[in-house]
């Protein structure tokens, strides 16, 4: 029998994407609400409550609404692609790589990582997990991303040509992503954090330098490079390029869907700098596709079915 899913948020750019990869897969018997009924609180709890697995793509106090609207008696499952609950102790962090599969496999509420601290974390939290890179460094993280991640305002205002160029934000330091990177990556000081947006729809690079020869052990890129790649032997979504570095990393601005991760360990001629870097998809591996990952994950399939690589 087909899992009932249910996309509360199934209009916004998330929504859209997640059921762009759901259209025509079997396994699946969707839950759809028409314009009027999806802004309908008791539609809404209908339909929460009538899932198997609802994914919840809304405002973060939106979402934690919705876990309200549930019923304990229902059994459904939820995946919540906003931040409510990415720091919240009972909810299972999504992501398989770090978490281990089975965990997600098995949980009830799987809180999506977010865009950013999905590239920040899949470098960094298994170099400090494995000792490779100290928990006590004051980490820094230069993140640049397509304006499809600022929401339908910030899409609008590009599209129509009112956004310029290069947009840098940020200057409270006081990110919303901030406590997920720390915790996620197991660090003792808060991360400094950088982020910007170009206009390109989708993509995103996320940097971490490194000054390594003013760390403790004084570690080289070369054993970064080589802890990475171990970590991620095997997987189907993240991959650690071993090429000579390229002269550019670029976004483009046609880029179609794409589901993976893909993570650099850049160094100079002694080893003792590095700068670690992910390139992905802000709407892939970043939101939507990590959603269908965490989805494929709970219903027992193999983790990339319907995504885009």
């Amino acid at each position: 029998m087909a899992t009932r899913i249910f996309i509360d948020g199934a209009a916004g750019t998330t929504g859209l994407e997640i059921l762009d990869r759901l259209e025509g897969r079997a396994e699946f018997d969707l839950i759809l609400l028409d314009d009027e009924r999806r802004k309908s609180i008791e539609a809404r709890r209908e339909a929460l409550n009538e899932a198997d697995i609802a994914i919840l793509c809304l405002p973060d106090d939106a979402a934690r609404d919705a876990v309200d609207l549930l019923d304990p008696a229902s059994g459904t499952r939820i995946i919540d692609a906003s931040s409510a609950h990415r720091t919240t102790e009972g909810w299972c962090y999504g992501f398989p790589e770090l978490v281990g599969r089975e965990r997600v496999a098995e949980a009830r509420r799987v809180s999506n990582p977010g865009c950013y601290p999905t590239g920040f974390l899949g470098l960094v939290a298994p170099l400090v997990r494995e000792g490779l890179l100290p928990a006590d460094w004051p980490f820094t993280v230069n993140a640049v991303s397509g304006y499809s991640g600022g929401g339908k305002a910030l899409i609008a205002e590009f599209e129509k040509g009112g956004a310029p160029g290069f947009h840098a934000y940020g200057y409270d330091l006081r990110h919303k992503h901030l406590p997920e990177m720390q915790l996620r990556a197991g660090l003792e000081h808060p991360v400094l954090f950088a982020p910007s947006v170009v206009p390109v729809y989708r993509g995103m690079i996320v940097e971490v330098p490194l000054h390594l020869g003013a760390m403790a052990g004084e570690p080289h890129s070369d054993s970064l490079r080589s802890g990475l790649t171990e970590f991620y032997a095997g997987s189907p979504v993240v991959s650690v390029l071993e090429s000579e570095n390229p002269r550019e990393l670029v976004l483009d601005r046609d880029a179609a869907p794409w589901d993976g991760m893909e993570l650099f360990v850049f160094g100079n001629d002694g080893g003792w700098n590095a700068r670690l870097v992910a390139r992905l998809d802000n709407l892939g591996k970043g939101a939507s596709g990590a959603a269908i990952q965490n989805l494929n994950l709970m219903c027992g399939l193999p983790e990339t079915t319907g995504l885009s690589f």
